[in-house]
């Protein structure tokens, strides 16, 4: 079967974040099962995402896919859709652009608005809407109108045997002070900011303590500068963008993992930290609760509280048999996320 991916989002782990690496991790399932997958990036750049965005769905209706299966990630497609011929058409959405932007501001949350109109459109018009979540199902019904009919749950797949020969060749001790590692794409909704000020409450309790937080974003500005107001020191560090293997050794060399995060349609990062054997704090909010099993691969705390997640990270990081026993299970668990899997699962959804 030939699929055609149509995405407006950059090829890139750092400018694409989840939503590229899960894409990335289903084609090559599909063409592991033998199947012929295109993806049609974007090809242009302004600088103005919204702009390029409404580019790229030109070009796909001027120059129509040819697929057995087309795919369109998010809102891209819509324009083409209007007008096409051909089918089946399936809109999977990674992260519901209505939902996120809920925790955005200004602009940002203006522009999203006009995105998720686009995004609306698109699963008007497509066979069939995959989202990665329970959660999802029930916002896209929520936002979009989408009929549970049309819906499927397909999970984000993680490369497995890719991230185990990293880990192995990044294996070494863990670090030497109790440490915690967050990765994320630095927007409001991920609330970096809670972690940061249950580093200040978690240096208290464990003077040696560090959280080391992996990204960048539109919100890295205001977060270095709370860094500095709270005079964190070394006691939580920002990293940046780092390289893939450089990102192994951070998870090989953590205790544990912890994102605040408020909002998620699935949270691949969670299972690249449970792949690792990490345990997981996180909240109890979103699509979270669906990756992450409480008391069993990790602790789940309340939104938007700092003191509950200094609470859960002191104590995974003074319980080294905990630690080891939900890293277990979460290691099991990330089972259900290969690659091979995923690529099934999303082929049985196919209308």
């Amino acid at each position: 079967m030939r699929f055609e991916f149509l995405t407006s989002t950059p090829l890139s782990p750092t400018e694409g974040s989840g939503t590229f690496v899960a894409l990335d991790g289903l084609t090559r399932g599909l063409r592991d099962l033998g199947h012929t997958v295109a993806i049609r990036p974007l090809s242009a750049r302004t600088g103005f995402h919204t702009l390029d965005r409404w580019v790229y769905n030109v070009r796909v209706a001027l120059r129509p896919p040819a697929a057995d299966v087309t795919v369109g990630v998010d809102l891209d497609g819509f324009l083409w859709a209007r007008r096409r011929r051909c089918g089946p058409f399936v809109v999977m959405l990674k992260g519901i652009i209505a939902d996120e932007l809920r925790n955005e501001r200004g602009w940002v949350r203006v522009l999203l608005s006009v995105q998720a109109r686009w995004e609306r459109s698109n699963t008007a018009r497509a066979d069939r809407v995959v989202v990665p979540s329970r959660y999802s199902v029930s916002v896209a019904h929520d936002v979009y109108g989408i009929p549970d009919a049309k819906l499927a749950i397909v999970p984000e797949p993680i490369d497995l045997a890719d991230w185990r020969r990293r880990f192995a060749e990044a294996a070494g001790a863990r670090a030497t002070r109790p440490t915690v590692l967050s990765v994320a794409r630095m927007y409001p909704r991920k609330r970096l900011d809670d972690l940061l000020r249950a580093a200040v409450i978690l240096r208290e309790r464990i003077p040696d303590a560090q959280v080391r937080i992996v990204g960048e974003g539109p919100e890295s500005a205001r977060l270095r500068a709370l860094h500095r107001e709270l005079r964190l020191g070394d006691g939580a560090v920002l990293l940046g963008e780092v390289t893939r293997p450089r990102l192994a050794v951070e998870y090989a060399s953590a205790h544990c993992f912890c994102l605040p995060t408020v909002q998620e349609g699935f949270g691949l990062v969670f299972a690249e930290a449970m792949a690792a054997g990490l345990p997981v704090v996180a909240c109890r909010a979103a699509a979270v609760p669906e990756i992450v099993e409480d008391r069993r691969t990790g602790f789940l705390v309340s939104p938007r509280n700092p003191g509950e997640l200094a609470a859960a990270l002191e104590t995974l990081l003074m319980n080294e048999n905990l630690r080891e026993d939900f890293g277990r299970a979460a290691a099991q668990r990330v089972e259900a996320f290969g690659l091979e899997r995923v690529a099934r699962r999303f082929l049985e959804t196919l209308p």
